[in-house]
């Protein structure tokens, strides 16, 4: 097969036109380093190296750039890379952010499980569901949860004092409260035992 054009297109790609019709798009740095211009004659497996290194590429400059906005677990990371590479690129390159310590399920989970009972006040419950929607294991979600220790009407007291103290007093708004403690995991005994201090 013949390389019959090559035109620059945006975020530092290329489209390729293989005999005369359009192909694909691939990196501009990787077919400049593999000096693939036009009127260059492929066979399939050079053409497919190709597709890899410019994957690999792409995909690594997504992980990074991704990585450089929050904390991401490798199966999260996993499901954004493939949306634009393919699998095995992308397993490659989360293999690869985890040799150089750029993702950490484990350290993920313990600074992600602070944030949420520590600075939000979430139940453990809550916690572990928030863990699991942000791609922890759950085994591991329960192991780093079950260092934690806390004490749940003293969570919710707390809560209560910084956001729904002025919301007791009526009953519609005491329900209100009611929902948005178990929607962060608390059970109702819990929060009975909590409400009973300030409705008294």
């Amino acid at each position: 097969m013949k390389i019959t054009d090559i035109v620059p297109a945006r975020k530092k790609l290329c489209s390729v036109y293989i005999d005369g019709e359009y192909a694909m798009k691939l990196d501009a740095q990787v077919l400049a380093e593999n000096v693939v211009k036009p009127g260059a004659e492929l066979d399939d497996e050079e053409l497919h190296e190709l597709i890899m290194l410019s994957d690999r590429k792409r995909s690594k400059e997504r992980a990074l750039w991704l990585l450089s906005g929050r904390d991401y677990s490798r199966k999260k990371l996993l499901e954004k890379l493939k949306a634009e590479a393919n699998e095995d690129v992308a397993e490659e390159v989360c293999d690869r952010m985890e040799e150089l310590g750029l993702i950490d399920d484990e350290k993920y989970a313990r600074r992600l499980s602070h944030d949420l009972i520590q600075l939000k006040k979430m139940s453990k419950r809550g916690a572990m569901y928030k863990l699991m929607e942000k791609g922890i294991d759950r085994e591991l979600a329960e192991a780093v949860l079950d260092e934690i220790e806390i004490d749940p009407v003293e969570q919710i007291c707390a809560l209560i004092e910084k956001k729904y103290i002025n919301k007791l007093e009526d009953e519609k708004d005491r329900r209100r409260t009611v929902a948005a403690l178990q929607r962060l995991g608390y059970s109702w005994s819990d929060i009975k035992a909590a409400l009973e201090e300030y409705v008294e």
